[in-house]
């Protein structure tokens, strides 16, 4: 029986933009130069499933499964998928891929592609999730490849959509540093690595060998430029040809001159907090008088409701994003699967905030610092400096500490934070995607929880999330997803804010096709026609 591929939409796009005057360099179709917002932290396709990291991955390396601009499951290295039996999925591949160096890819490749995911130490974000179901592999001959699951997995496509197939003979042994060098990068995709500078840049020159479309450019170069008002000012002295994430501010003033084109789209990415959930003295948490409190007050399902109530997220919207942001109570917009009709975030409250808390036994409230990244998301800081206000007018004084992605997310992956923001983007278009790695139970054993930097655990959540992802009909799938996010909502095992718009700004004579995925892709850039 054939799959019924699971609708894959979202949420992104708009932000905005600073201009100052400046005359764009010409076009030249040889090569383009895109300023990226991010840092990377590893070329390694398997090391951290981290946003930036994947977007360079899908330069050079391929998966089973593609996703268009519209987050819709399309082939890629398979050709097509189908069940055998209830447990036993078979993908056909594509004949004639070769890697960059000449070599042809085989089912080999795929399995030790999925066996060294498992593999990697020390990674901060593993993508186990999306392997673990996978129980047995047979490679039937070297372009059919089966893979055993214990129960039903109808979510095999999806999953696979999010992982990177590399060379068996180049990988072997291979350690995350020899990819970061260049040593192992050796993928199928369109663009074959040059040089990887941590900080600064990553350069890639076209794959004339590849099997699909190739890109309209030669050499890509991607520029590592946190600061907005930086990647505006490359944009507008010809340094780059492109940018994301933009500056909303200026947008209108982008939009009105001549030389610029921009372009967005609405983004499947949640911006959301974590609360620690450990059962400790919470390391940034004190009573008023400085000294830490004894007891971690984000235990209390009252303290966690009290700090939703206290978030104004329309006014975040309006304001602070300028409403280039839609406020969310849940883990997927509507127009993804497993979405909940109506469930909206707690009103906002402030009074009703103060009450929860009094009844949980700080009526005076507690002091706070309040972590965030530097230049991840759109308006980050902003967006944390937004919360804290709010929550300090209902007795949780707060002040804010953020920093770059790559030392932020280490440190909340180590739950060294009390109450921090970080974003999920719905990589498999559905919603089960942020419910095995946010909100289930911690467990590396099965896979779930990777990206659970909260530590949040509830046996029924991680029940029914269990039971949704085996189901096979789409009805009763969709109803179980729904179940969990409705729990763990209830219980805030995180608290959503919103759903953020993606922008990209070019020269006149680029187009970019933009995505709901946010990946800014160097083949989607493309000099305009007429």
């Amino acid at each position: 029986m054939r799959h019924n591929f699971l609708p894959r939409l979202a949420a992104a796009a708009a932000l905005a933009v600073v201009l100052a005057a400046g005359t764009p360099a010409p076009v030249h179709a040889q090569e383009i130069k895109i300023a990226v917002a991010a840092d990377v932290t590893s070329i390694d396709p398997h090391f951290f499933n981290l946003f930036p990291n994947n977007n360079i991955a899908e330069h050079i390396f391929d998966k089973l499964v593609q996703m268009d601009a519209d987050s819709r499951m399309i082939p890629g290295l398979a050709t097509s998928w189908k069940t055998i039996d209830p447990t036993t999925w078979e993908f056909k591949l594509r004949k004639g891929v070769k890697f960059h160096d000449g070599s042809e890819l085989t089912a080999e490749d795929v399995a030790f592609s999925i066996d060294r995911v498992g593999q990697i130490p020390n990674s901060p974000g593993p993508f186990v999730a999306y392997t673990k179901a996978i129980v047995g592999k047979q490679i039937v001959d070297p372009y059919t490849i089966r893979f055993k699951t214990a129960a039903p997995h109808p979510l095999m496509p999806n999953d696979l959509s999010t992982i990177y197939i590399v060379s068996k003979k180049v990988a072997t042994g291979a350690s995350t540093e020899d990819f970061n060098t260049g040593k192992a990068t050796i993928g199928s995709g369109r663009f074959k690595f040059v040089r990887y500078v941590n900080g600064d840049r990553i350069e890639l020159v076209r794959n004339d060998a590849y099997w699909g479309e190739k890109p309209p450019f030669e050499k890509v170069t991607f520029r590592i430029i946190k600061n907005e008002a930086a990647r505006v000012a490359a944009l507008l002295s010809g340094d780059v040809d492109a940018i994301e994430q933009p500056p909303i501010a200026d947008l209108p003033r982008l939009k009105a001159d001549p030389k610029f084109v921009v372009t967005s789209k609405i983004s499947h990415r949640v911006i959301y907090f974590n609360f620690d959930f450990l059962d400790r003295s919470s390391p940034f948490v004190t009573g008023k008088d400085g000294k830490p409190l004894a007891k971690n007050p984000f235990l209390d399902l009252r303290v966690r409701r009290a700090f939703s109530k206290a978030i104004n997220r329309q006014a975040i919207a309006d304001r602070v994003m300028e409403g280039q942001a839609t406020p969310s109570g849940q883990l997927v917009s509507e127009k993804l699967f497993g979405n909940v009709p109506g469930l909206k975030a707690d009103a906002y409250d402030p009074e009703g905030a103060k009450k929860l808390l009094a009844e949980a036994g700080y009526p005076d409230g507690f002091n706070l610092t309040i972590h965030g990244p530097a230049g991840r998301y759109v308006n980050d800081e902003k967006i944390v400096q937004a919360v804290a206000q709010m929550l300090t007018r209902v007795g949780v004084v707060s002040k804010v500490e953020t920093a770059p992605m790559a030392p932020y997310s280490g440190r909340a992956s180590k739950q060294e934070f009390s109450f921090h923001m970080v974003g999920w983007g719905a990589s498999t278009g559905e919603a089960s995607s942020p419910l095995r790695s946010l909100l289930a139970t911690f467990n590396r054993d099965k896979g779930l929880g990777a990206v659970n930097w909260g530590r949040y655990s509830n046996v029924k959540v991680d029940y029914v999330i269990e039971q949704a992802i085996q189901q096979v009909d789409d009805d009763n799938r969709r109803a179980m997803l729904q179940q969990a996010t409705k729990l763990a909502m209830d219980d805030l095992g995180l608290m959503p804010v919103h759903f953020q718009y993606t922008i990209w700004a070019t020269k006149k004579g680029i187009a970019y096709t933009p995505r709901t995925d946010e990946y800014t892709l160097a083949f989607q850039f493309r000099p305009a026609k007429g």
